[in-house]
């Protein structure tokens, strides 16, 4: 499939129809009567995924993309390149190679990348991408990860892994133990060719119950992309016996945003009723769980135990949203239809009874706007509701 996607005319037409709807690209007669034309468009829809996500391949000429689910289910480019962050040496070993995209951006700091991958096809297209973007640092084996590991019978400074959920587990739980390669059934193997494991899940992943699957975890990273949580990162150590480190991490246009406490959340939260600002952790914070150390690190109010709003007098840099409190209502019928009824106004429920469409539906509340509103409870577990604009 390579050779043949490869050829000039094919990939300049892969690139003329980028822009174009797959669907309707579909109906038309295959202008390539030697290449099924499914992986003409396969191609094209790919690289449509690939525009925002994998801003590098996407502008290189002569990438050869997998399937569409794949570019989907990848790292993003800015979250591989925070992953490059955390390892250094020289020998890395990737036992979930995959498109690839992390393994890139490992070799720039690691002097040699090996990319495992039982995928052939797969392998070989990363391998013909890594050449294509210079990445000569990268060796590819295709095949079974745990085989390449004893056969080469080496110490590596790092082991990566992505585990895959096995597709015959049925349970609406994730567990590790569930996944290809089961990293709790593997770990001590793995310590037997390095220090150090650096493995990356889903966010579904619950913190405690990775924990209790796991052992060595000297540090979880959360890491979410533009306010959204997109992957966990568990570095695992040989020996370690402390406390993990806990970073919720958001990576943004402007920059990183990072909140770092240890798992054991020792912190104490202090409270107050609502002052002069709000602020909303990011999301990462919120994964993370670690919400009286944001109200001990920041040096600011919880409204309630359950809440997760935070409020203060003096304006402050913080890790999520902030926002100046203009008016705070009781919910209170009459109030309600005096401030918010028939207004038009972004809502956000936090330690409430009711969900946001029911607030929307009730009240005949408008979405967007400049004004900000937050139904919530208070210290002192009074439903008010906090109108509010961008600080």
């Amino acid at each position: 499939m390579l050779s043949t996607l490869l050829q000039p005319e094919i990939q300049q037409y892969i690139r003329e129809h980028t822009a174009d709807a797959v669907t309707q690209l579909a109906l038309q007669k295959n202008p390539f009567p030697e290449v099924p034309f499914t992986d003409v468009i396969n191609q094209i829809a790919a690289r449509q995924k690939a525009k925002d996500k994998l801003p590098t391949w996407f502008e290189a000429e002569d990438i050869i993309y997998p399937s569409k689910i794949s570019v989907e289910q990848t790292s993003s480019e800015v979250a591989a390149k925070y992953k490059s962050g955390l390892v250094s040496g020289e020998c890395l070993i990737d036992l979930t190679g995959g498109f690839g995209i992390d393994d890139y951006y490992f070799s720039k700091v690691m002097q040699h990348v090996t990319h495992c991958e039982m995928n052939i096809e797969l392998s070989a297209i990363a391998a013909h991408n890594f050449k294509t973007l210079g990445a000569e640092n990268i060796e590819c084996l295709p095949g079974d990860s745990h085989d390449i590991l004893t056969l080469t019978n080496r110490q590596w400074d790092w082991i990566y892994a992505d585990p895959s959920r096995r597709s015959d587990v049925k349970g609406k739980v994730f567990m590790l133990k569930d996944c290809l390669p089961s990293v709790p059934d593997l770990l001590d193997t793995y310590f037997k060719y390095t220090n150090n494991v650096l493995v990356k899940t889903a966010p579904l992943l619950d913190l405690t119950a990775g924990l209790a699957e796991l052992h060595s975890v000297k540090a979880i990273h959360i890491v979410a992309v533009n306010n959204e949580v997109k992957e966990l990162l568990w570095h695992i150590q040989k020996g370690f016996t402390g406390t993990p480190a806990l970073l919720a991490v958001n990576l943004t246009k402007e920059g990183k945003e990072v909140f770092e406490t240890t798992y054991d959340n020792a912190a104490e939260a202090a409270y107050g009723l609502a002052k002069k600002y709000l602020y909303e952790p990011n999301s990462a914070i919120m994964k993370s769980g670690a919400f009286d150390a944001v109200s001990s690190h920041y040096n600011i109010n919880k409204l309630h135990k359950h809440s997760q709003l935070y409020t203060s007098d003096e304006l402050i840099d913080f890790a999520g949203r902030r926002f100046i409190i203009n008016n705070i209502i009781p919910y209170q019928k009459s109030e309600i239809k005096q401030f918010i009824e028939g207004e038009k106004m972004n809502v956000t429920v936090r330690n409430f009874p009711l969900a946001v469409t029911e607030l929307q539906k009730k009240w005949k509340i408008k979405d967007g706007g400049d004004t900000y509103a937050f139904f919530t409870t208070n210290i002192d577990n009074e439903k008010v509701v906090l109108l509010c604009s961008k600080a």
